[in-house]
């Protein structure tokens, strides 16, 4: 049987710990409802977590899985990313109905808007996540519920930093011919000429209306982590390469070995 723990971190912070019989494992954290651990069944690290990473407000934490909302990036006058990744989680009691987690270990989490946070942005709201994990698979599904008398618009995104041997040895395929907004380029808008995004410096792009699926190819590791969504029509690339990488306090080393897409 799947199984669904608790643990206390090295750090003093809480886990739950979701594993399956396979071996696979996911660790998430209840500050930021954040997955800041991903093993397969060879016990092979899938997520990059920096050695400096911060468990604790007011810091997000810099690595995993962050969940930025109600705002990503700076597209808004909130914090960076928004709030969300900022705040201690609850275990979800009373989830959504959702299909049946067969042969998945699964985890039910909720943020709930507070005073504090309608001070800075005036809507109520309810914002669920379930976390599952099955063998080869990570699965994360997002609900946002409005509990304002008021219609509001909001951003969703899920920052991954995915774990890979060399980010030169890497490509990303299924975002070729698509337009993008570069933001190392004031969000110029381009088009992507080539056939596959390979890194050779430093790289911050916005992907437009991209498909359900992206492959990242890891060729020394001879691996591919295939995102599938839906719902979420943009899609990020982002590596801050040697330079951006040192001036970003909490990034820790070996940055420029590491992939976020």
């Amino acid at each position: 049987m799947p199984l669904n723990t608790v643990v206390n971190a090295r750090d003093g912070s809480s886990r739950i710990v979701l594993s399956e019989p396979s071996g696979s494992r996911a660790e998430v954290s209840l500050y930021g409802g954040q997955v800041v651990s991903w093993k397969n069944e060879r016990r092979e690290q899938l997520l990059y977590m920096s050695t400096k990473a911060q468990m604790k407000p007011p810091k997000a934490i810099r690595g995993g899985l962050p969940i930025c909302f109600p705002q990503f990036g700076n597209f808004g006058a909130l914090e960076r990313h928004g709030f969300a990744r900022n705040r201690f989680w609850s275990f979800d009691n009373d989830p959504s109905p959702l299909p049946p987690a067969n042969q998945q270990s699964t985890v039910d989490l909720v943020l709930k808007s507070t005073e504090d946070d309608l001070k800075i942005w005036p809507h109520s709201f309810e914002l669920r996540v379930r976390i599952s994990i099955s063998p080869g698979k990570l699965t994360i599904i997002p609900r946002v519920r409005n509990t304002d008398p008021k219609a509001f618009s909001f951003m969703f995104a899920l920052r991954n930093y995915l774990y890979v041997s060399d980010i030169s040895e890497v490509r990303v395929e299924g975002l070729e011919t698509l337009d993008y907004l570069d933001n190392l380029m004031r969000r110029e808008r381009f088009t992507e000429q080539a056939d596959a995004i390979t890194f050779d410096g430093e790289i911050d792009r916005v992907y437009l209306n991209t498909p359900t699926k992206i492959a990242i190819i890891d060729h020394e590791r001879k691996r591919t982590i295939e995102l599938r969504k839906e719902g979420m029509p943009n899609a990020v690339v982002w590596n801050p390469w040697d330079k951006k990488a040192k001036s970003i306090a909490d990034m820790g080393t070996r940055t420029t070995q590491q992939c976020y897409v």
